[in-house]
């Protein structure tokens, strides 16, 4: 027998040394939690990410708050959330303080030149890992992605648009449904950012923002990265491309959820409050359809019009996932080097599996202080 005590001293742990993104992360939760400890069945796992695969949030967040809710209910789901983003917090904490510090360090740009183009090369795999996932082997689904993948760079600021109407789209096809069935901050340092100290009603548009896009993450946190950076860097202009893209970077070198390059940004926007606001922001909507939902798996499961909508949304967003990757990429790629490294980095990545992409990260940007 365990404990929800046990519970959150095991996601500590895998908030801290998860490494390799959601589909890597439900896979250790299935191994240590299922396979080797017995403390969740079989059947508690299918249940837990069929429902993830159904509701906003990224993918093994929303699982590991499942497993807390299964445990101790709210209360589980609370604590499970605290001890799974903490560790990876902390380190975006550390990360950013240093990033802001050392903006201006010739080394550091250096090196995020080299980041850049590997990033690309990780974005792109990890759009086609979540496709094959999603899709399976449904020609509607796979369609969907096609398309979401060719119209995502020109629809940059309306991507929702397109996430809805590919979930109405699945589901009219799939399963329609019939007509009965429908229903002032104290102290400046805490605020201040790479452009000084931000206010209050700017603390307030991260965290409306923030809300608004964790509320379209299905599957995978690098869902967030096309819903982001319209906002970010076109609308208020609080990052530039290239900063957004360190962003992104430092999202996916950090243990636990990508979803945590968020934190990232909030914290290059207004300081410390920022990165709380926005991390609080971000999972708010996954918190609460664990809390909300997970009582109500077995109706939600036969609502076939609903698991329709949910899978037309979630293959189009492998599919813009995969349409960010050519805008972030017209940005990254700028020269013969970043051409290089990053076809060398997809060649590893689909070549050379059992390298964790945090050390392909790393190695780019010890290339790009090298060229640099």
């Amino acid at each position: 027998m365990y404990t929800i005590w046990d519970l959150a001293r095991y996601f500590l742990w895998l908030g801290t040394f998860g490494f390799g993104g959601p589909i890597a992360l439900i896979g250790y939760m299935q191994r240590d939690l299922v396979e080797k400890k017995g403390w969740l069945t079989h059947d508690d796992y299918v249940h837990g990410l069929a429902l993830a695969q159904m509701c906003p949030g990224p993918l093994a967040t929303y699982l590991a708050l499942y497993f807390g809710w299964l445990k101790a209910r709210v209360f589980g789901a609370t604590i499970i959330a605290v001890a799974f983003l903490l560790p990876s917090f902390l380190l975006v904490i550390a990360l950013a303080l240093f990033y802001i510090s050392h903006s201006d360090v010739s080394w550091v740009v250096s090196a995020f030149y080299g980041i850049g183009a590997s990033i690309i090369a990780i974005i792109f795999r990890s759009a086609c890992k979540l496709a094959k996932i999603t899709c399976r082997n449904e020609k509607l689904l796979w369609t969907l992605f096609g398309t979401s993948a060719l119209l995502a760079p020109f629809v940059t600021t309306k991507v929702v648009f397109l996430l809805l109407a590919s979930g109405l789209i699945a589901m009219f096809i799939k399963a329609p449904p019939r007509i009965g069935q429908m229903h002032a901050i104290p102290f400046a340092w805490l605020t201040t950012g790479l452009h000084g100290e931000a206010t209050g009603a700017t603390l307030a548009k991260i965290g409306l923002y923030f809300v608004w896009a964790g509320s379209f993450v299905f599957g995978s946190g690098l869902a967030i990265i096309p819903l982001l950076e319209p906002g970010v860097v076109q609308e208020y202009q609080w990052l530039t491309t290239s900063q957004f893209l360190d962003a992104v970077s430092v999202g996916l070198i950090t243990p636990g959820p990508a979803l945590i390059t968020s934190a990232f940004i909030g914290y290059l926007v207004a300081g410390f409050l920022g990165a709380c606001v926005a991390l609080i922001a971000v999972f708010l909507p996954c918190y609460l359809c664990v809390i909300i939902l997970a009582p109500l798996y077995t109706k939600i499961r036969k609502n076939h019009s609903a698991r329709a909508f949910i899978s037309g949304i979630s293959a189009a967003a492998s599919g813009v996932i995969l349409g960010a990757a050519f805008v972030l990429g017209k940005q990254a790629i700028c020269d013969a080097t970043t051409v290089i490294l990053c076809l060398t980095a997809t060649a590893i990545i689909f070549l050379v599996k059992k390298i964790p992409e945090p050390f392909i990260i790393f190695a780019a940007g010890i290339v790009g202080v090298l060229v640099k």
